[in-house]
């Protein structure tokens, strides 16, 4: 997720997360020049979906990319983030009028009918260019390959992290002598920090902000915490609903007690989470994009993956990464320069760790620039413990399956439905979606999953 500002959470909010599908609204935020540079003698065309601070370092990399490659001329388009985005790239590559490179989340790659909307990299010029398999976490780049072929180049992951300040943790007795949050195994350990923290907290402020009434955020914290269960989705084949009901009881009970125990404060609305954190309350739990939001605020923090409070670590992570929109005569300069374009951003992101993101080219994780980023040191490791949907064509960023059981880890956070009506809600969700066809393809889960394409061809 690019970094939401505020008035794109509320945006989102309003318009119940895709809703928006039908807009096809765009809004070319910062657009390169349309005349060839001079000296270039090829055109690049990327659109991406990066605002605010990604969108900045987005171009300042881009600014590089050109000096360094001046034969090479780069237009970049940025589109308005979310579903307009997918639903105008989409009509792009059917419509023969797809740019050469293009941005999506790794979830929504198996969505995108790769083979039909979607053109396989060459990883021999990848490769020519300095990016190779062996430099990414390898269940990333499993995440990027479709029916045997790479799809997706991963630029970072970006990951659900719990943000704490180390003032307040301080008084409370809760900050280890590295100046880091005491570590946490269990729901009971968690709970007595929280108690703890609650001391510690100036009157006025909640304990906790865990965006309680946001069905994208209540999902992403579903998935982390289900996964550090060892919860299934669907079996290889997509044919069948595996999801574990009592498991999703667990997590939705152990959602719901921040909110009925009063860590979490309604009466602040979901949203105000950032806001209180600045104001001195001790927990946030946010996307790693909020890194530049509270370094901006001067507040003494750290940030640690959601805790491992069911004994297995694991945090929701989504990823960033580009892509080749179908092209009817993609090859040639053009075809070698989006390589290279892509490449090139994906070996220099450490611009892009700015803004919190954990790049995906490892070699950059190893460079003691990196390890002296703060508080990125202390949740890199969260690349190794990745919890991500599962790898079906309704899931994603904003995806349909956030859409449609977002809302109902919502109901069951804030107190309107049981956590065991709303994990049979979800089972019952999750098998309508997987006899659902794929509106780009007309082919259902199973049809068109990963597991099968090869049989189709």
């Amino acid at each position: 997720m690019g970094r939401p500002d505020l008035n794109r959470r509320h945006f989102l909010a309003a318009a119940g997360g895709l809703t928006v599908a039908g807009s096809f609204g765009f809004a070319a935020l910062g657009t390169g020049a349309d005349a060839l540079a001079s000296g270039a003698d090829t055109r690049v065309s990327y659109w991406n979906l990066f605002s605010g601070g990604d969108g900045y370092n987005m171009i300042a990399m881009l600014d590089s990319f050109r000096r360094d490659n001046p034969g090479i001329d780069v237009k970049d388009s940025t589109l308005q983030w979310g579903s307009p985005f997918y639903t105008k790239l989409a009509m792009a590559a059917a419509g023969n009028r797809a740019p050469d490179l293009g941005v999506m989340h790794l979830g929504r790659v198996t969505g995108f009918s790769p083979g039909r909307l979607l053109d396989p990299w060459d990883p021999a010029l990848l490769a020519k260019y300095g990016v190779r398999q062996q430099d990414f976490n390898p269940e990333l780049w499993k995440r990027a390959v479709i029916d045997g072929k790479l799809y997706a180049l991963p630029l970072d992951i970006h990951v659900q992290l719990c943000f704490y300040r180390k003032d307040v943790l301080k008084k409370a007795g809760l900050l280890g002598d590295d100046g880091r949050m005491v570590p946490v195994t269990s729901t009971d350990e968690w709970f007595g920090v929280l108690k703890e923290a609650r001391k510690a907290t100036a009157k006025g402020l909640q304990t906790i902000g865990l965006w309680h009434n946001d069905q994208n955020f209540q999902w992403w914290f579903f998935v982390a915490f289900y996964t550090q269960l060892g919860g299934t989705w669907f079996n290889d084949a997509k044919t069948e609903v595996t999801f574990d009901t009592d498991k999703a009881v667990q997590v939705l009970e152990f959602l719901r007690k921040h909110v009925a125990d009063g860590y979490a404060n309604p009466a602040f609305g979901g949203n105000a989470g950032a806001e209180q954190f600045v104001n001195g309350s001790p927990f946030a739990w946010e996307g790693n994009w909020s890194v530049p939001v509270f370094d901006t605020a001067k507040v003494e923090y750290g940030a640690t993956p959601l805790p491992p409070v069911f004994g297995r670590r694991a945090t929701h992570a989504e990823s960033h990464s580009f892509v080749l929109p179908h092209q009817a005569d993609r090859g040639g300069a053009t075809n070698e320069g989006a390589h290279r374009l892509a490449a090139y951003v994906v070996k220099h992101a450490r611009q892009w760790a700015a803004g919190g993101h954990i790049p995906a080219y490892t070699p950059t994780l190893s460079t003691a620039a990196y390890r002296r980023l703060r508080p990125q040191n202390e949740y890199v490791s969260a690349m190794d413990h990745q919890a991500t949907e599962p790898k079906v064509w309704f899931a994603g960023s904003t995806g349909i399956l956030a859409q449609r059981v977002g809302p109902v880890v919502v109901s069951s956070t804030t107190g309107s439905a049981k956590p065991a009506a709303a994990a049979r809600r979800m089972k019952g969700t999750l098998t309508e979606l997987l006899a659902m066809k794929n509106p780009m393809d007309g082919r259902t889960a199973a049809q068109g999953g990963p597991a099968h394409d090869h049989h189709q061809r």
